[in-house]
């Protein structure tokens, strides 16, 4: 993800997730009345932490309005590599954002470097589980796609490979969070999906915005600027799964995750717009629509993308490569706007630990 806050200030979309969730947060913590004296969120794959201020704040709120005396811990998770100078300086309201920590007298913030492939917190310590737009993250990358940059284009072996890893993934992220989660307690989770109707994300009627990647960067190969290894090494290590994917672990009697306790509580796909397609239809702005869905995509893929360049190239040229990328996707957005965006695809979930 991008580093000193730009994530968060670059990816209004992903906090509009965030606040569709809401009613979610607050149903489950009305379901887990009544408030014990100390209770602790956790918030996994947090990133910087400014997607979710509101969230957690909105939390905080609902639990003190109902019972003042009870202390709430705020545990940001995130893998070692995270920005968590940016994420301590969001949250405590050292930046543009408003933090929620000087509002509440009896509400703590802490932090942890732990990904939610591991246990973060010690056994039966959570009350409510959080997490948005962050485990559609693999583990590990299976296996090189040869001819997309993404498992929505791929097929075969190749697609095997990234389903079987996702579902072995996806159980341990669960029974992790199993361990970690209180009897009664929930967890509300936001991922990206692949609909009932085949949407996903940067992909729902316009154009297809990792065949757009994809063609960038072929064409790339095409004039030599990088190699054909180089561009299979771009792969993107993620995966999106469908609802029956997500459910069947939490359903299925016979799962290691259901009886570790837990069960499906509801699921529900939803479409959010992106944003800046959105103000584009308003005000036909073209420039301030590529110059914002462009720093987007890049907030949460350059890393990858240019990991996957060879360590060989001079560091200039490497970063080089990278500028004509994004201003080559910039381009094609600016000559030809319609259709392009990134309308977010999630499947929402609640579950509960039993």
């Amino acid at each position: 993800m991008s580093e000193g806050g730009l994530y968060s200030l670059a990816t209004r979309g992903a906090k509009d997730v965030i606040d569709f969730a809401m009613p979610r947060v607050l149903q489950a913590l009305t379901e887990i009345k009544p408030y014990p004296d100390r209770m602790t969120i956790a918030d996994l794959g947090c990133a910087d932490a400014g997607t979710s201020l509101d969230m957690i704040r909105g939390a905080i709120h609902h639990i003190q309005n109902d019972s003042p005396e009870t202390q709430v811990t705020i545990i940001y998770a995130d893998q070692p590599a995270n920005d968590f100078n940016a994420l301590i300086s969001i949250v405590h309201g050292r930046t543009r954002f408003e933090s929620w920590v000087d509002q509440f007298d009896n509400a703590f913030p802490l932090v942890s470097g732990s990904s939610f492939y591991l246990r973060a917190v010690p056994d039966e310590s959570l009350d409510l589980v959080f997490s948005a737009t962050a485990m559609h993250w693999l583990s590990t990358k299976p296996c090189n796609i040869t001819r997309h940059v993404h498992m929505v284009g791929a097929s075969g072996p190749e697609f095997d490979a990234f389903a079987r890893q996702a579902r072995e993934d996806w159980e341990t992220i669960l029974l992790c969070r199993a361990r970690e989660m209180k009897r009664g307690s929930k967890m509300v989770l936001v991922n990206f999906c692949r609909d009932e109707q085949g949407r996903y994300l940067g992909n729902t009627g316009g154009v297809n915005m990792f065949d757009t990647f994809d063609e960038i960067w072929k064409e790339f190969v095409a004039s030599g600027r990088i190699t054909r290894q180089e561009y299979e090494n771009m792969t993107l290590p993620q995966y999106y799964r469908t609802a029956e994917e997500f459910s069947s672990p939490l359903v299925e009697p016979e799962s290691p995750c259901f009886q570790a306790g837990l069960r499906l509580d509801s699921l529900e796909t939803r479409v959010v717009p992106c944003p800046f397609s959105e103000a584009y239809k308003r005000n036909h702005d073209i420039k301030a629509f590529a110059d914002g869905l462009v720093p987007t995509v890049r907030s949460w893929n350059q890393s990858i993308f240019k990991a996957g360049l060879d360590r060989g190239r001079d560091p200039e040229n490497r970063n080089q490569i990278i500028e004509d990328y994004y201003a080559a996707y910039h381009r094609r957005v600016m000559d030809s706007p319609q259709g392009h965006g990134m309308d977010y695809v999630h499947a929402y979930m609640t579950i509960s630990r039993v």
